[in-house]
């Protein structure tokens, strides 16, 4: 790993069992990603794209090889460490925001930071600061069900990016969205990477997201290939 790694990927694979027989979805897959770089993984429908993603963030367990995180392996750690070090390290968007309803945005984006162990005071000053950032400083005292779509993917945005992860995953993060807030979205996660210098692996079927990224890698039988302009 370079010193400028923050996630690295070495001979990955995840195997499950089905119906008495291996079923393999990741086969020695690699990965370096430095800091503030850009990548998208792209694939059909099925070809592990999640999983591995999952993989990456210390969410479920290779059947062999290995994931770092700032040079830390997620094998390494036992459930309470893993916990503590991807609150640090990793951000994650979804598809669906997920956020919790019962809380405002502003609670929602502080959550991570209370959970890291910041004070109230200390979490709610840079969840505020973050939501002004993302444009939703009119937002704060909102519930989910009173935001938009386009709204609660910013929220969720701001969310995974308060702890200034070193590597934020996402998962199709304009796919539930119509495609002016998707381009609105994808703007934004452009201007933070390069406010914050935070690195991203972003799983899309959105052609437009991988031609803004770095690099684009697709995920076919398991492996990763470049992508042949």
């Amino acid at each position: 790993m370079s010193d400028k790694s923050v996630l690295m990927a070495s001979d990955l694979h995840r195997a499950y069992q089905q119906a008495g027989s291996d079923l393999t979805v990741l086969k020695a897959v690699n990965l370096d990603i430095s800091v503030g770089e850009k990548l998208a993984i792209i694939g059909v429908s099925g070809s592990g794209k999640t999983t591995l993603l999952n993989l990456l963030g210390g969410l479920d367990d290779a059947t062999s090889g290995s994931v770092a995180v700032c040079g830390v392996q997620w094998s390494a750690l036992g459930a309470t460490e893993r916990a503590a070090w991807r609150n640090q390290h990793v951000g994650f968007v979804y598809q669906f925001h997920h956020l919790l309803g019962e809380f405002s945005a502003l609670e929602n984006v502080a959550l991570p930071l209370l959970i890291g162990g910041a004070s109230i005071a200390d979490a709610h000053q840079q969840a505020t600061e973050l939501l002004e950032r993302v444009e939703l400083g009119d937002r704060l005292k909102h519930q989910p069900a009173e935001l938009s779509g386009g709204e609660r993917q910013r929220v969720a945005i701001a969310r995974a990016l308060v702890t200034k992860p070193s590597v934020v995953l996402m998962d199709e993060p304009t796919g539930n969205l119509d495609p002016h807030t998707a381009t609105s979205i994808l703007d934004l996660l452009l201007e933070l990477n390069q406010a914050l210098n935070i690195s991203f692996v972003v799983v899309t079927h959105d052609p437009a997201i991988a031609a803004r990224m770095d690099l684009t890698l697709r995920l076919v039988e398991g492996e990763l290939e470049p992508i042949v302009v």
